[in-house]
């Protein structure tokens, strides 16, 4: 169930792509990091729900229940279960197998860098947040606040997400793109 512009399928697909990728350096089960990747966020609740912590989880359910409907081999259920429940930022659970790990990074990964300042702006516009304070656009006198203005969660959460991945081959990507949501940031900053 799409949310926002954000969460479409073509954010699915590019954190498939990811997992893929970090899968084959990580060395980890394809049986497992596939379909968590393609399913992880088969249900959503909107961003400010307040049951979005809880969305991670009844996603994860919906997924096995469909991997049993069409006889996807039932050994990798749990795992992939728990792959996806952990893949959420709002759930809060830690990873406790690599191939959650290398879910969780990719989807974390498409938070960062062009695509990711994309989302943000797409997702805080669905939400009616401004882009930036006019009197204070990086904070610096000011409390953050991104319930107000886009730029503000990126301190606030996407610049911390590097800081969050798992895989050494997550951690180098991360770091790219964190560098480039900085110099986007210095180009904003000079155009206003």
């Amino acid at each position: 169930m799409q949310q926002d512009l954000a969460h479409d399928l073509n954010h699915v697909l590019r954190v498939v792509k990811s997992a893929k990728a970090l899968c084959a350096k990580e060395g980890a089960c394809l049986e497992v990091v596939l379909p968590a990747a393609y399913l992880h966020d088969c249900f959503s609740f909107p961003k400010n729900h307040p049951d979005r912590a809880r969305s991670s989880h009844i996603a994860a359910e919906k997924a096995v229940e469909f991997l049993a409907s069409i006889g996807y081999p039932s050994e990798y259920f749990e795992a992939i279960h728990h792959a996806i429940v952990a893949h959420s930022f709002s759930a809060n659970i830690k990873p406790e197998t690599v191939e959650a790990q290398i879910v969780q990074d990719a989807d974390r990964l498409d938070a960062l860098g062009a695509i990711g300042i994309a989302r943000c702006i797409q997702v805080s516009s669905g939400l009616g947040v401004g882009l930036y304070d006019a009197e204070d656009p990086f904070s610096e006198n000011r409390e953050l606040n991104d319930r107000q203005y886009t730029i503000d969660h990126f301190y606030t959460k996407l610049f911390k997400l590097k800081d969050k991945m798992n895989t050494r081959s997550a951690i180098e990507e991360a770091e790219k793109r964190t560098n480039y949501m900085k110099q986007y940031l210095k180009q904003l900053g000079s155009e206003i």
